[in-house]
Formats: structure tokens, sequence, C-alpha cells
């Protein structure tokens, strides 16, 4: 009996070795998604010159998911649309048991002027906040899509080989929905995205215009801010502008309570633990130059990196701005709104995945940067499931990263030889987390 068992053991451990891809096996993959990555490169500069031509606005991509979702039908993909209003899923079930991998890829554009010198730029035009105003590709996102299509479509042409199932995320509204509407990240959560496909884990990455081509940058733990807003109004008393003792100066008190907001940062946040930024970016107030007005308002934005120190700097600037205003015989009301959580990569993941960054890019083009203050709605899909968000090299020809010009930005340009290494960055991550030990 006890021989009989340890046969059995035995064959039962061989067939599950036999099952298990050894590192032969994993860098075979590898070497074929490389093949088929310089194979689907032209193509993949073709869709992204198409989406850069077509660009549309946060919660208006119609015409950028309807030529998304008859790629994902011609791979012969389960297709799901108007997930938080247009956005498009795709689903390879390759078949075989295995965990469920979410690849994502945002798709609006912004209400910015193309100024930038290439032969296929955009003249598209939309409606923002009322008005109609030019679009445009100004932060990379049909370079994303591109990417992820190409991946795609590599993953679906060897998903023999892989198991599990992988989730491609066509993501709408990354840039913040209109005003007055719900999208995004945010809603596809709410929707139910994470729990409807079971995904286990997701990957993002952005393309950088002041990345040299072929780099990739990455940082366990939060890579990019929290971004929250606030508006405070302060309430005075209206008076004539030559005599200002007999009323109450809410522009004056205005102008305090935004010198006491900086010292929140420079005096009571330790900056030694993360960064944190407290801007303002409007003040409103007053009709005549004689004319001390009754209120007051000015808004503004509020950058994190950690959770904790968050939530004490939103009780900072409450209780800057009331006892300020109280001393100056104003009052103020504060209004603070969350918006996107920190883009935090998960430490486990990020360690299982460093290796894979230096398959992809070479251990002399992975960089461990800083972290960043602006911010991702990829957010929300990292507090359901571990997530990894990278940032993948596009410097344009010509530029230093010192002069290149910015996101959200006219001149704003990426190098397209820069996107085969997210394409293979995408279908990297799938096999290693597939198959990694």
């Amino acid at each position: 009996m006890k021989l009989r068992a340890v046969t059995v053991l035995l064959i039962f451990a061989g067939l599950f070795v036999a099952h298990q891809p050894s590192h032969a096996q994993s860098d075979e993959l590898k070497a074929a998604i490389d093949r088929a990555a310089d194979e689907v490169e032209e193509q993949v500069i073709e869709w992204r010159r198409h989406f850069y031509q077509n660009p549309e606005l946060s919660n208006r991509e119609v015409e950028t998911a309807d030529y998304i979702a008859g790629f994902l039908d011609d791979l012969g993909l389960e297709i799901e649309t108007e997930i938080a209003h247009t956005g498009v899923v795709g689903v390879l079930d390759t078949g075989n048991p295995g965990p469920v991998i979410g690849l994502r890829a945002d798709m609006d554009a912004l209400p910015v002027e193309d100024r930038a010198d290439v032969p296929f730029a955009s003249t598209a035009t939309g409606e923002f906040r009322g008005e109609e105003v030019p679009v445009k590709h100004a932060c990379g996102h049909d370079t994303h899509m591109a990417m992820l299509m190409g991946a795609a479509q590599i993953l679906t042409d060897m998903q023999d080989e892989l198991k599990g199932k992988i989730v491609f995320i066509f993501q709408p509204a990354e840039e913040g929905a209109p005003p007055g509407e719900d999208g995004g990240a945010e809603l596809m959560v709410e929707e139910g995205l994470i729990e409807n496909y079971n995904i286990d884990t997701v990957f993002g990455l952005h393309i950088s215009s002041n990345t040299p081509v072929g780099q990739i940058n990455y940082r366990p733990g939060g890579i990019m801010a929290a971004s929250d807003s606030f508006e405070i109004t302060v309430h005075g008393e209206q008076t004539h502008g030559s005599t200002p003792w007999t009323g109450v100066d809410p522009i004056v008190t205005s102008a305090q309570i935004i010198q006491g907001l900086q010292t929140i940062i420079s005096r009571k946040t330790e900056l030694t633990n993360e960064a944190a930024v407290i801007s303002v970016g409007i003040i409103e107030g007053g009709v005549r130059n004689n004319i001390i007005p009754e209120e007051t308002t000015f808004s503004g934005t509020i950058r994190t990196l950690d959770e904790d120190m968050q939530d004490k700097i939103h009780d900072e600037i409450r209780h800057t701005a009331t006892t300020i205003a109280a001393s100056m015989g104003a009052e103020a009301e504060v209004e603070i709104t969350r918006g996107y959580p920190v883009t935090y990569n998960d430490h486990e993941l990020t360690e299982q995945m460093l290796p894979t960054l230096l398959d992809v890019a070479g251990a002399d083009n992975v960089e461990h940067i800083n972290p960043i203050t602006g911010a991702e709605d990829f957010s929300f899909f990292q507090q359901q499931v571990p997530g990894l968000y990278v940032f993948v090299g596009g410097l344009a020809e010509g530029y230093s990263p010192q002069d290149a010009p910015p996101h959200h930005t006219p001149e704003f340009k990426i190098n397209e030889d820069g996107m085969k290494t997210g394409v293979r960055a995408h279908a990297y991550f799938v096999v290693d987390y597939l198959f990694g030990e």
C-alpha cells in the first residue's frame, strides 16, 4: 500500500510539473511576442494615427468605441460595450483554467488645440462647458489604445499557449467626466467591472513625452497622487472701498487664508514621508474697484500620496480657513471633494513584475522614479485588486527630456517608436503573471 501511494504521488507530481511552463517555455513565449510585436508595429502606428486624427472628449468617445469594438469582434473576442457610457471590454478566454488578468487603456482626448508639427494633425472639434472647442489627444491616450490593441492581437494569436482569461479594458473619461456627469474608472467599478469578470489583477501603462524611447519608469507604492478639489467661500460685509473699517473685507481675508494654506504644506506636513501640494487656481469676487464685496470664492486642488496625510491636510484646510476668517470678523465655508485616489502599485505585485520590466526594456532602461503629483483614475481599479501602473518612454526626436512639450499642451507630441515597448510590456505582463514562479 505504501509503495503504491508513493507511486501515485510521483505520477501526479510528474503530471503537475509537465503542465507547468518552464523558464525555457516562458522565454519561448516572449520570443514569439517580440517577433509578433515587430510584425504588428506598423499596424499599431496606423491605429494610433486614426485615433489621433479622430479624437473625442470624455464620455463622448462614441466613434472611438465603435472602432475598438469592431477590432475586438474581428479577433473573435467576447465583447461588452457601453460600460460607463462608452467603455468597451473584450475578453480572451483561453479555455484553460487560470487567473483573470485585466489590461487597461484610456480613450478620451482633451479640449486642446493641436499645434504639434505632424502631418496627421487633429482638426476635430467638440463641445465642452457649452462651447465649441478644438480637440486633441494631448496626453497620449491614442497611443494607449493602439498599444493595447497590438497586445490583444498578439495574445489572441497565441491563446492556445496561455491559460485563464485576459480582459482588455478600454476606459472612457480618464480626464474626468464633464460637469454634472459621472464616468471613468470609478463608474466602471461601480457598474461591476471587476466582479463581473472576476478580475484578479490589473495592469496599466502611460506613454511619457519626456522619457526616452525604450525606457520604463516604475515605483512600488504611490506612483501618482490623489487629486482632491476644494472651494472656500468667505463671507464678509460689503462697504465702500474708501472706508474699509465700516465693513469686513473678504478679499483681504481670502488672501490671508491662501497664505495660510501654504503653511499647511511647509510647516504642518511631514514631507519626509511623502510629497503633498495645495494650489489655488481660481479667485472670484467683487464687481467694482471701489466696492469691497460681500463675499469671495476661491478654489484649487490638493495632491497627496498617503491616505493619512490626505485626511490630515483636509482637516487642516478646514481649520485654517475658518479660524483665519473668524480672526478677521468674517466667516468661511469650506467644501472639499475627493477625486482620484492615490495610484498605488501593490508592493508584492511590483516586486513580482520587476524582472518582467527588465526583460522588456533591459536593466539600463528601467528606472525607479520619484512619485508624480499628477493623478490617474486607474487608481479606482487598484482599490479593488492588486494593480501595477508604469510609464513607457515616448520622447520625440529632437527634444531632450527637459524641453519636451509637456502633456496637456498644444505642442505635445510622441515618438511612435516607443509604442512597441508598450505592446511588449502588456503581453509580457500576461505571460509572467500566468507562468511566473
